[in-house]
């Protein structure tokens, strides 16, 4: 599977800075919870045609996601930029048609935002909390997502060996650990799209067993959003061999 450029229509995150300007007045819009940040004018960007519905699916994360101990109760101020937009910038990355495997997929980040973003890919949630997972199940329902299904398992378990044509992952382990474990989840050329933070280049470098093993092959880093929004997404990108 070689690496695919976003489809027509969908920005390249890593072409933002230079091809769009944001709006200089962010959209806070109706309804929003207490101490929400107000939605960046990034959003606009990223999200285009699905920025009303990732709204509703922010707003109600606001609302219920610390209750559900899906957030911290530090994350709202920042839930936007962070959490919500840092999510959305990996969607031109993923193929059209992919079925796509989101592995600890938590409150649904990326997962149902990536859902939401590319409603021409179909995403299977991985998560093993059974609260969680009803959480992810009641969302997709709520939001009309009929590409999306949740499956409670830890990845070494889900029934999905070889058979997913691209793999995320965001705030789950390190390289090291993650690899192994999502691997065998894709097909033969099949595509890794694993969220890493600042750290991502030593990660690297202490997965390399992980890496010969898997046969893993065009190793990208990349970058996306820079000089769109302060918080960028950090992308650590291959193809398993």
């Amino acid at each position: 599977m070689e690496h695919t450029p976003a489809p027509t229509g969908a920005p390249d995150p890593r072409r933002l800075d230079r091809e769009a300007s944001p709006s200089p007045d962010p959209v806070s819009g109706p309804g929003r919870a207490d101490g929400l940040e107000a939605e960046p004018a990034a959003a606009v960007i990223v999200f285009g045609d699905a920025l009303d519905r990732v709204r509703d699916f922010a707003n109600q994360l606001a609302l219920r996601g610390e209750e559900l101990g899906l957030i911290g109760p530090l994350e709202l101020p920042r839930l936007w930029t962070r959490h919500i937009v840092n999510s959305g910038l990996v969607a031109p990355l993923v193929a059209p048609g992919a079925l796509v495997g989101d592995v600890g997929s938590g409150a649904g980040l990326p997962g149902l935002v990536l859902a939401i973003a590319r409603p021409d890919a179909r995403f299977v949630l991985i998560e093993p909390m059974e609260r969680r997972t009803d959480w992810l199940r009641s969302e997709a329902d709520r939001l009309g997502l009929e590409n999306v299904e949740v499956v409670r398992a830890r990845a070494e378990d889900a029934p999905y060996a070889e058979r997913l044509d691209q793999v995320t992952a965001r705030a789950v382990s390190a390289l090291r650990t993650l690899i192994p474990s999502v691997v065998p989840l894709v097909r033969r050329g099949g595509e890794l799209i694993l969220m890493k933070g600042v750290r991502v280049e030593e990660e690297r470098q202490a997965a390399a067993k992980q890496i010969a093993k898997a046969r893993l092959t065009n190793i990208e880093i990349l970058t996306l959003g820079d000089g769109v929004t302060p918080e960028v997404t950090r992308v650590f990108r291959a193809i398993v061999g």
